[in-house]
């Protein structure tokens, strides 16, 4: 047998075996309006998702959650999103802090600075790892959406 098929039996054996298994617990989407609900029944995803001590949270647009409405203003739909992302985060234990990385997709590039002004105050600590991208169409017009990975510390 050559090496690298015993690697790939031992692997398999480890996998097989649980000795890497991690606890995985999906969280539901915060603050989505149920008539914004995929039919069938809420949305085709979850809110979040924690595997062992990281958190995966889901792409959340700047729509209001009680209303549907999206602002004119960057800086209220930059509010609402990051908003939701916090109770995304909260729902599952964590906060705001345990932020590691995220992607913002913007659908004008000069919110930037707007943006920014808000996304701040949401923070006590460091900075999470950062991408700010332009995007043509977001979904329901939104000026933001936001995805993230938070790490328990």
């Amino acid at each position: 047998m050559s090496s690298r098929t015993r690697l790939a039996a031992a692997f398999m054996i480890l996998s097989l075996s649980g000795a890497h298994a991690e606890t995985v617990t999906h969280y539901p989407v915060e603050g989505v309006l149920a008539s914004g609900a995929i039919v069938g029944g809420g949305p085709a995803f979850s809110g979040a998702v924690m595997a062992g001590n990281t958190l995966y949270v889901s792409g959340m647009t700047d729509s209001d959650p009680k209303t549907g409405a999206i602002s004119p203003d960057p800086k209220a739909a930059a509010t609402i999103v990051l908003s939701k992302i916090k109770g995304q985060i909260e729902h599952a234990g964590l906060s705001m802090d345990d932020l590691v990385w995220v992607q913002i997709f913007a659908a004008d590039l000069k919110d930037y600075a707007a943006f920014n002004q808000v996304y701040r105050t949401y923070f006590k600590r460091e900075l999470p790892a950062r991408a700010f991208l332009g995007a043509a169409n977001l979904l329901g017009q939104a000026h933001f959406e936001i995805m993230g990975v938070a790490i328990r510390r």
